[in-house]
């Protein structure tokens, strides 16, 4: 069954949009006032990690670098130290390489063209139409994992998507998109806050959904989940924690860090070993003798 004719199209934009303006979250890269830059270092925090851990480290953020310029003029470790805690730091590594394209490239402002933010290093997909979408509000399917679960539920009539954004999900989103540019834009942010704060990927408050009465899924009886096992993360014991622990001695430092002090924050030498070659191959840490280890772009021992 198409999109078309299985989903009141205009009353589903009309309810999500009155739903969200009545239930958007005052974030502040939402606000009238927020740059382009300030969108853009949202959604690359926003990846992969809660918006609750994500607003401390965006203000600490925006307030040292306001402008892609003030993040290109310092050093890449600079950007994984103030990156902190909030986890897959080639993320700052990628956003610092983006500042530095748009200063080179587009004159320290970040364009609003799709198709140049595209050409961004560290722009994905996603990126790109989000960047262009919230910060420009230009007409573009925007698939997070939230809008992704709303729309297999609501069209599709299954609990969760599938692993990996498909041609399917793309021609979906894309048919379900307001003609104008401006609702466009505010729908894409609608049905993503819809999924975060309702349409919950654990526990669906089904009971307050605005779109329960035209949801495939709750039609059908919620039918449960028949897909491939889903996987949740873990964390204690991985390679992951141990990079963390040892970005995290080389952040503290401020300059070059020794075998020694990197051998303390973890038992296991063959993982812990493991590691840290990870992030030299991520470019995370660079090797400054034998032994010797900074931050990229760190100074020098004096």
């Amino acid at each position: 069954m198409s999109v078309e004719t299985a989903v009141p199209i205009p009353l589903l934009h009309s309810t999500v949009l009155e739903w969200y303006a009545a239930h958007a979250r005052d974030l502040p890269w939402r606000a009238p006032e927020a740059t382009p830059w300030a969108v853009m270092v949202s959604e690359f925090m926003l990846q992969q990690t809660p918006v609750k851990r994500v607003l401390p480290a965006y203000t600490a953020w925006l307030e040292r670098w306001p402008t892609p310029a003030a993040l290109a003029a310092d050093a890449p470790g600079e950007a994984v130290r103030m990156w902190g805690r909030l986890g897959y730091p080639r993320r700052a590594l990628r956003l610092h390489a983006a500042a530095t394209a748009i200063t080179e490239r587009h004159g320290g402002e970040v364009p609003d063209d799709h198709a140049e933010l595209l050409a961004l290093p560290g722009v994905g997909e996603y990126t790109a139409a989000a960047v262009a979408s919230f910060a420009f509000r230009r007409r573009h399917a925007v698939l997070d994992t939230n809008v992704r679960r709303v729309f297999a539920r609501v069209v599709d009539a299954v609990e969760y998507p599938p692993t990996a954004t498909t041609a399917a999900e793309r021609r979906t989103a894309t048919a379900l998109l307001p003609e104008a540019d401006e609702t466009a834009a505010t729908w894409a942010v609608a049905v993503m806050e819809l999924g975060a704060l309702v349409c919950t990927a654990r526990t669906p408050r089904c009971g307050g959904c605005p779109v329960a009465a035209m949801c495939a899924w709750r039609l059908a009886g919620s039918p449960p989940y028949e897909g491939p096992p889903r996987r949740g993360q873990t964390y204690a014991g991985t390679d992951r924690q141990v990079r963390g622990k040892l970005l995290a001695v080389l952040r503290e430092a401020h300059g070059e860090v020794s075998q020694a002090e990197l051998d303390a924050v973890w038992h296991e030498p063959v993982q812990r070993a493991r590691a840290l070659d990870g992030l030299v191959a991520d470019g995370l840490v660079e090797p400054v003798a034998q032994g010797v280890y900074r931050l990229p772009g760190a100074p020098a021992a004096g």
